[in-house]
């Protein structure tokens, strides 16, 4: 594993366990050229997924990509990274189990609405503002009122 701070080729495992959900493996690596300490994760990857966008492009499925929306959204949140990885973790295996290659980002979206929804409410309304994209204060307003008239 490259060093990500100094480049270095060859770093060094210095802890292993999995995590909570046991569906990756978390390693505390240290780069003996620089003395750095990072951590990867290491998961099964079931299958290729491409994600097929609304206007009919095709690209790569990229888990940072999704893990990155999710920060986003979830920026100064009282949510922690383990979580928020367990949530990218969950819905990659979820994509993985569809028993399609070619996922639509629709899919993909809703999944993380739904995620959003039962975990911080102002991040679901951050991300569905960008997602459904709201032009102005006013969709805010319906959308929050959906809200409020689907808790009663």
């Amino acid at each position: 594993m490259r060093c990500p701070f100094c480049h270095h080729d060859d770093t060094q495992v210095k802890d292993s366990r999995p995590t909570e959900d046991n569906a990756t493996i978390r390693r505390r690596r240290f780069c003996p050229e620089c003395s750095s300490r990072f951590t990867t994760f290491e998961r099964v990857q079931l299958r290729e997924l491409s994600v097929t966008k609304s206007d009919g492009d095709k690209m790569p499925f990229d888990r940072e990509k999704l893990l990155r929306s999710l920060k986003i959204a979830l920026r100064k949140r009282p949510v922690d990274e383990d979580r928020i990885e367990r949530i990218a973790n969950g819905i990659q295996r979820r994509l993985e189990t569809l028993g399609e290659n070619e996922i639509p980002t629709k899919v993909i979206g809703e999944m993380v609405m739904e995620a959003l929804s039962e975990l911080d409410q102002v991040a679901f309304v951050r991300f569905a503002s960008v997602y459904r994209n709201f032009r102005e204060a006013k969709d805010f307003e319906t959308f929050v009122g959906k809200l409020d008239s689907d808790s009663d």
